[in-house]
C-alpha cells in the first residue's frame, strides 16, 4: 500500500494543482525591491539590484514564460536575472529551472541536501521519485547560513529541512517608506499526504529535520511574511487589499507568520504522534 501511495498523491495534487498552479496572475511589487513573479498559486520572486536581478524558484517549464511575462510587465528584463534559487528541491518550484538558466544565463545556487536532486532532474527525491524534470547543472552548493550578494542585497540561506532534505528558508532585508523591514520567504514546513515520520527508512532522520526546522523558524525575525505557495501568507487577499491601497502594507504580517509556523508544528507534532502509535514497534526510530 506504501508504495502505491506517491503515484495515487501525485496525481491527485497533480489535478487539483491545475487549477491555480498554471493560472498568472498580476505581478507585484511586495515591499521596497521584492516582487511577486509567480502564478497563482506557485510563488516566485524577483530582488532586484542595480547589478542584476534574483530570481527565488522557476515553477515548472510551463510556468517559466509566465514568470518573463511578469517581469517584463513590472519594467525588467529577464536577461538581467544572474541568479536563480529555489525553496525545496519539488518539480512544482524547481522543473523549470533548466529553461529559466538557460534563458538568463543565470547561476544557480542550490542548499545541499537538494543540489544532487535539481542537478540530476528529480533523482533521489523521497516519496515522489517519479517526478522528474531536466536536469540543471547547479553552479554553487550552498550550506546554512549562507549568503547570497548581489548588488547590495543579502540573501541569507537557512536550512529548514523535512518537507525535502535541503528545503530553504530564505531572509533578507528591504527598504520601504525609509525603514528596514525583515521579509522571510519560507520554504515548506508542510507534512505532505504520505509523508512517514516514523519508520521511515527512506529518510530516517525526517521528524528530527522537521523538528530543527520549526526551531529555526521561531526564531527569525519577520515582519514581511512569504513562502514557496501564495496559499501560506494569503496572497490572493493580501494583493486584493494592496490594489485598495490599504494602509498598512498589508504584507507586513508578523502574527500571519507566528499563526502559520504555530499551526504547521502542531500538524507535525499531531501527525508524528499518530504514526508512533500506529506502525509496527519494529519499525520505529
Amino acid at each position: 500500500m506504501l508504495v502505491a501511495a506517491p503515484l495515487a498523491l501525485v496525481l491527485a495534487v497533480s489535478t487539483l494543482g491545475q487549477l491555480a498552479w498554471f493560472d498568472p496572475f498580476p505581478a507585484h511589487r511586495v515591499i521596497g525591491n521584492v516582487y511577486y513573479v509567480g502564478s497563482k498559486d506557485l510563488a516566485s520572486y524577483l530582488i532586484t539590484t542595480p547589478e542584476g536581478h534574483i530570481v527565488i524558484n522557476s515553477g515548472f517549464e510551463r510556468t517559466v514564460p509566465l514568470i518573463q511575462k511578469s517581469v517584463e510587465s513590472l519594467g525588467f528584463k529577464m536577461s538581467d536575472v544572474k541568479i536563480l534559487l529555489a525553496s525545496h528541491a519539488h518539480s512544482d518550484h524547481v522543473a523549470g529551472h533548466a529553461l529559466l538558466q538557460q534563458a538568463t544565463g543565470a547561476k544557480v545556487f542550490v542548499m545541499r541536501g537538494d543540489d544532487k536532486v535539481i542537478a540530476s532532474g528529480g533523482e533521489g527525491q523521497y516519496l515522489y521519485s517519479i517526478n522528474r524534470w531536466k536536469p540543471c547543472k547547479v553552479d554553487r552548493v550552498l550550506h546554512d547560513g549562507d549568503e547570497v550578494k548581489l548588488g547590495g542585497v543579502t540573501l541569507v540561506a537557512h536550512l529548514t529541512p523535512g518537507h525535502t532534505r535541503g528545503c530553504t528558508t530564505w531572509t533578507l532585508r528591504a527598504e520601504s517608506g525609509g525603514k528596514t523591514v525583515d521579509v522571510v520567504i519560507v520554504g515548506s514546513p508542510n507534512v505532505n499526504p504520505g509523508y512517514r515520520l516514523a519508520g521511515n527508512d527512506a529518510y530516517p532522520e525526517i521528524a528530527d529535520d522537521f523538528a530543527k526546522t520549526f526551531e529555526v523558524l521561531k526564531k527569525l525575525p519577520c515582519d514581511v511574511f512569504l513562502g514557496a505557495h501564495g496559499g501560506y501568507y494569503g496572497m490572493i487577499e493580501k494583493y486584493d487589499r494592496m490594489k485598495k491601497a490599504a494602509e498598512p502594507n498589508p504584507f507586513v504580517d508578523p502574527e500571519g507568520y507566528r499563526r502559520f509556523v504555530a499551526q504547521k508544528e502542531q500538524i507535525f507534532r499531531d501527525t508524528l504522534a499518530e504514526q508512533r502509535r500506529t506502525i509496527p514497534k519494529d519499525t520505529a526510530h
